[in-house]
């Protein structure tokens, strides 16, 4: 399928690896223009040279913090007119509830809740004056099933998707789109951060805290990276005009609820 999208414009938040990358990927091999960014300079290179080899369009990078008000002015210089605008962040570490400080929360909310909010507000305007745009927030899955050690994270991207919801009737007549993707048990970097925390605190291998974790999934597998990717291209294409406001889970069935 054609998706539409050769020669549009895109942004795409932390993209030097893990999700944001597979959404850069995936949007590169549609001959998208994309500007990618990161914090660690070398990584972000590195990802940019993978890009090249399989893109059909140019390749930006912006070394900085999405939270940051000089990376954000610095992704708009890159790209002034986009199409496609990625929000993405590492979300806060989990942990206790009786712990987190109000710097903790702040932090949270800075990174996850207004740094994307702001960027979406920068590029909004554009979009509906050329009468095209999408929209997509890479949030989480804890945000409609909460778990306490996630707090920051749920409570951050909520607020986010909220205020999403609420701008994407505004904008929809304008054929801009504003969607959100909840990913869970992705084979990233993240995940198998979170297997060598089982394999420490559990005496077990590797191969087994991966295997555990494909339990919890309906799947029984974990998500693969371009299978967010691949979905976040459609969503950015010109046959997805008609879906706006959706929080859609990638978790391999495993979201119990209705809504």
């Amino acid at each position: 399928m054609d998706l539409g999208i050769a020669g549009k414009n895109a942004i795409i938040a932390a993209s030097s690896a893990g999700l944001g990358f597979a959404c850069a990927e995936s949007l590169a091999k549609e001959g998208v223009n994309v500007v990618i960014n990161g914090r660690d300079k070398d990584r972000l290179d590195a990802a940019a040279e993978k890009l090249r080899l399989i893109a059909q369009g140019t390749v930006t990078c912006v070394v900085g913090d999405i939270a940051l008000d000089e990376t954000r002015n610095a992704l708009l210089n890159a790209c002034p007119r986009p199409d496609i605008l990625i929000t993405n962040n590492g979300g806060p570490p989990p942990g206790r509830f009786q712990d987190w400080g109000r710097d903790n929360w702040l932090s949270a909310v800075d990174s996850n809740m207004l740094a994307p909010l702001l960027l979406i507000r920068d590029v909004l305007d554009g979009m509906v004056e050329r009468q095209f745009g999408r929209i997509i927030n890479i949030t989480s899955a804890m945000t409609k099933s909460p778990l306490s050690p996630m707090g920051l994270s749920s409570a951050a991207r909520t607020g986010l998707m909220s205020v999403a919801k609420g701008l994407s009737k505004d904008v929809a007549s304008s054929n801009v789109t504003i969607n959100n993707i909840l990913p869970e048990r992705i084979n990233t970097d993240r995940q198998l951060g979170m297997a060598k925390l089982a394999v420490q605190f559990k005496g077990i291998t590797l191969e087994e805290a991966y295997e555990e974790m494909a339990q919890t999934i309906a799947a029984k597998r974990l998500g693969r990276p371009e299978e967010v990717g691949d979905t976040c291209a459609f969503l950015c294409s010109a046959q997805a005009g008609f879906i706006s406001g959706q929080s859609i889970h990638l978790d391999g069935g495993s979201y119990s609820g209705l809504f």
